[in-house]
């Protein structure tokens, strides 16, 4: 089976991120044929059309590195029901100018982390509206919704929870065989 770079978007901003966290935990037991970059997007200045005659060079680059990969993983926090503004700026300056979206027909995967006992479900399911109009075929099971994060990290960042390391297996197998069944042929 080929190698799959996976593009990686955190919603969570902060250094210490558990959403950054659980995506480097899926890298860690992913199948060795998916290869996990995390590409930044709090550098991201707001998307206005206006600036599109002469993009900024953040907008370029994050395009490009979206365009180059073969499938994408959104890791994100819950904020208000809803996902971050900083990951709803990323799909907008990606999915433009019109027609040009590098979104499209790209296999995704979402899970959700938060500190609370729901996981970030609203977050999760708001997401995967917005990746539907996107044209971005989202994995629909295993759901990965994680709760109380603060409790499964040592100080190091390391994931201490082996059921939680069983999920991250679980759903790193099934992303594999989802992009490969939803690659564009």
């Amino acid at each position: 089976m080929p190698t799959r770079n996976i593009a990686v978007i955190v919603g969570s901003l902060r250094q210490n991120s558990f959403n950054r966290k659980i995506a480097l935990a899926i890298a860690a037991v992913a199948p060795p044929t998916l290869k996990f970059n995390i590409i930044p997007i709090g550098q991201l200045p707001l998307f206005n059309e206006d600036l599109e005659a002469a993009p900024p060079a953040e907008w370029v680059s994050f395009r490009k590195q979206i365009k180059d990969s073969d499938a994408v993983l959104f890791a994100t926090p819950e904020y208000n029901r809803s996902f971050p503004g900083a990951l709803k700026n990323a799909l907008d300056v990606g999915s433009r100018p019109y027609g040009q979206s590098v979104w499209n027909a790209k296999p995704g995967a979402v899970v959700s982390v938060s500190v609370g006992g729901l996981g970030a479900f609203g977050a999760n399911h708001h997401l995967r509206q917005s990746l539907m109009y996107l044209n971005i075929p989202a994995m629909p099971t295993p759901e990965v919704y994680i709760g109380s994060a603060s409790k499964l990290f040592d100080a190091s960042g390391n994931l201490t929870s082996d059921d939680t390391r069983a999920l991250l297996t679980r759903f790193a197998k099934a992303f594999g065989e989802w992009i490969e069944s939803n690659l564009p042929k």
